[in-house]
């Protein structure tokens, strides 16, 4: 990709739907896949290494849970966008009506 065809981001949008559930479901069948590969390696340690392959077992009961949690998570919050000035923390706040400053009422006596 060359500098004409470089695409910038410049909202405050979030990604759409259709990325978001696509980036969920591969997250899903990743976890699945090492599901299946917990499984697996429990069979195949069996008879060689009880004690990984228990692990390997409790790896392949407890991984669903956990990603269908991280599947539904849901979308990502919006980012937020940039302040269109700089305020110093030192700036005093403007009063509202009745007060001394801002756009408050003025005192004529």
């Amino acid at each position: 990709m060359n500098k004409s065809q470089r695409v910038f981001r410049i909202t405050g949008a979030r990604t759409s739907l259709s990325d978001d559930v696509r980036g969920r479901q591969r997250r899903y069948v990743a976890s699945m896949l090492l599901r299946t590969v917990c499984v697996l390696l429990a069979v195949v340690l069996w008879d060689v290494q009880r004690l990984v392959a228990y692990a390997a077992l409790a790896g392949a009961v407890l991984l669903p849970y956990f990603a269908v949690l991280v599947a539904n998570a849901g979308r990502e919050k919006a980012p937020g966008l940039p302040s269109t000035f700089a305020v110093p923390t030192d700036t005093p706040l403007m009063l509202g009506p009745g007060g001394t400053g801002g756009g408050g009422a003025s005192k004529e006596s």
